[in-house]
């Protein structure tokens, strides 16, 4: 009688008793159906990044499956020129490709992990930290933005602006679409339908209010959408080199990290532009909260952090800044 796991032969021979021998059957493959939503447990992002370092570890001679040896060789030889973290986010895509296909994973030997330690240990785990955009940072850029072409010009504030007074993510702001935008008397609520704490899709909103003068974010995305005629699908989107046409597809994260670079070059030069990237904004937008005094439940409420902790990065620079002498 065969069952699910096994098949049992019976196997009959002269002058003998009859033997039972269990052959071991071999699992059927996934269905494309478990796969494909096997690959929906991870991000596009996710699944982006470590397919690009995979692709790395394979230029210099890895392989998979892979040795223990390969791996140690391949974090020392990069030790010196990639940082801490990008190393360790090389061997959780190391170890996922082994795990996922049902091979035990040289990660995990102890020759790999002392290796990595001492990585560790030489060139320590500090987190490279990006330059914070603040109010008066973005009130120098807009002057400058503003004397590009018209479309640029019109898209980059709005990049900017919203991107600050939302406390958005890069990620948060390229996958923004008209749908998501609610418009009030007060200003816009806008719908954040996944994110990197959120890949389930909770969803949550940000309410951004009006502000006065040039820099409102709610002026300055109004007057993008009207001028770049958009009615539907993505907010932000690339513009022709010529400025006479807009794409109808959404901004890479990329392209957020581009133009904030860009924009800080035209104020403060190469080196400003080296230390800033797309999550500025949204170090600026907590940063500058903290500075004018709201509480660490107020920034949540804007920037979706689960707690304090992370939070704290931005804030206790602020506080320490305002530690009176004692002298």
């Amino acid at each position: 009688m065969a069952t699910k796991t096994a098949k049992i032969i019976q196997l009959i021979e002269p002058n003998k008793a009859p033997r039972i021998k269990l052959v071991k059957s071999i699992p059927a493959p996934p269905s494309s159906l478990v796969e494909s939503y096997t690959a929906a447990a991870q991000s596009k992002a996710t699944q982006r990044t470590y397919s690009a370092d995979l692709r790395h570890f394979k230029q210099h001679g890895g392989t998979i499956p892979a040795t223990p040896g390969m791996v140690a060789e391949y974090i020392a030889k990069f030790a010196d020129s990639l940082a801490v973290a990008t190393l360790q986010h090389r061997l959780i895509a190391i170890h996922r490709a082994h795990t996922d296909i049902g091979i035990v994973s040289p990660v995990m030997d102890k020759s790999v992990k002392r290796t990595m330690q001492g990585i560790r240990r030489t060139f320590g785990t500090a987190q490279r930290r990006v330059t914070a955009l603040v109010k008066d940072d973005l009130l120098e850029i807009m002057v400058m933005v503003d004397q590009q072409s018209p479309l640029k010009a019109a898209r980059d504030k709005a990049l900017l602006l919203i991107g600050f007074a939302g406390a958005f993510r890069r990620s948060e702001l390229v996958a923004l679409q008209i749908e998501d935008v609610t418009t009030y008397d007060t200003g816009l609520e806008i719908m954040i339908r996944r994110s990197k704490t959120d890949q389930e899709g909770v969803g949550r909103t940000v309410f951004i209010p009006t502000a006065k003068g040039k820099t409102c974010p709610v002026k300055a995305l109004k007057n993008w959408l009207e001028l770049a005629k958009i009615n539907e699908g993505a907010l932000f989107r690339a513009v022709s080199r010529h400025d006479t046409k807009v794409n109808t597809k959404a901004l890479t994260p990329q392209s957020v990290a581009l133009i904030v670079k860009a924009a800080v070059r035209k104020v403060s030069g190469d080196d400003a532009a080296s230390k800033v990237a797309g999550h500025s904004l949204r170090a600026g937008y907590c940063t500058e909260a903290a500075t004018v005094g709201l509480q660490p439940y107020q920034i949540r409420e804007q920037t979706g952090h689960k707690s304090d902790v992370t939070l704290a990065r931005y804030i206790r620079p602020v506080a320490k800044r305002k530690i009176p002498s004692l002298l």
